[in-house]
């Protein structure tokens, strides 16, 4: 899960700008092959979605990685890191802490409605040009509850702190293919097979197979979104046969990759 050479962007100087009198301040950007310049934090929450492109995102030991159905919800003061590593079509809204209260008190990847899609976008349209009482303002009230009551998606990758699963983890993030047997990643760590079994579960809550398919599942959804194909991609992740990574796939998230993407562009 490399992202290669990117353009480095500071945090945005809008998520400082503390003022209850404009509880949303959205901002629309477009990025290409970029990232944070590291993990940071702001006053304001931020609600960060990709309607165009996909996005990777690091935080408390997790990784996400997020398709345009689906949005980023980062509360006030937490550190944070986001990758963009193809083109994107951003849609920031920075939430006042002042109006955070009804607003999930963690970072959580939420799904994006309909209806909360065309919210945001409004939202950019109207910028900061609004008051207290006036429509522009009435509608970032209503926004500000649609992100409340958005659902919240799974698919999410959990790191190890242990050091030795960490040496495993570390190779797999880069090689997500590599198909070596349990035993080899134990000796990778240092450890007996089935203490690094132990460890995945103690750890991320998760076998290390369990594990494994989800982190190419995160893969897979990646390159997915930036263009690549099926047949690539299935042999990349270390699949026999496009076939093979296409049931994985169905079975995990409910439809084949080609379908799931169309659902997302139509959505």
């Amino acid at each position: 899960m490399t992202i290669g050479k990117s353009t480095k962007l500071s945090p945005i100087e809008i998520g400082y700008k503390i003022d209850a009198r404009l509880p949303v301040i959205p901002l629309a950007m477009q990025i290409k092959r970029a990232a944070c310049a590291g993990p940071h934090a702001h006053p304001r929450g931020q609600f960060i979605y990709a309607s165009n492109g996909t996005m990777r995102v690091i935080c408390d030991g997790n990784i996400w990685v997020v398709p345009p159905s689906q949005a980023v919800w980062v509360p006030p003061n937490t550190d944070h890191e986001v990758h963009f590593p193809a083109e994107v079509s951003l849609r920031n809204l920075f939430i006042d802490p002042s109006a955070t209260s009804c607003l999930p008190s963690y970072v959580m990847v939420l799904e994006v409605s309909s209806l909360l899609r065309e919210l945001v976008l409004k939202a950019v349209r109207i910028g900061d040009a609004y008051t207290p009482g006036c429509s522009g303002w009435r509608l970032m009230q209503v926004l500000i509850d649609e992100i409340g009551d958005a659902r919240q998606a799974a698919l999410r990758l959990p790191m190890g702190r242990d050091e030795r699963i960490v040496r495993v983890i570390e190779v797999l993030l880069n090689a997500p293919g590599d198909a070596r047997k349990l035993d080899d990643w134990a000796a990778i760590g240092c450890v007996s097979s089935r203490t690094l079994s132990r460890l995945f579960v103690s750890e991320t809550g998760l076998s290390f197979g369990a594990w494994r398919k989800q982190l190419r599942l995160i893969n897979a959804i990646e390159d997915l979104g930036n263009g690549r194909s099926v047949t690539e991609i299935a042999y990349d992740l270390g699949y026999k046969s496009p076939s093979a990574f296409i049931e994985m796939f169905r079975q995990s998230l409910g439809t084949p990759p080609g379908q799931y993407f169309r659902g997302q562009r139509r959505g």
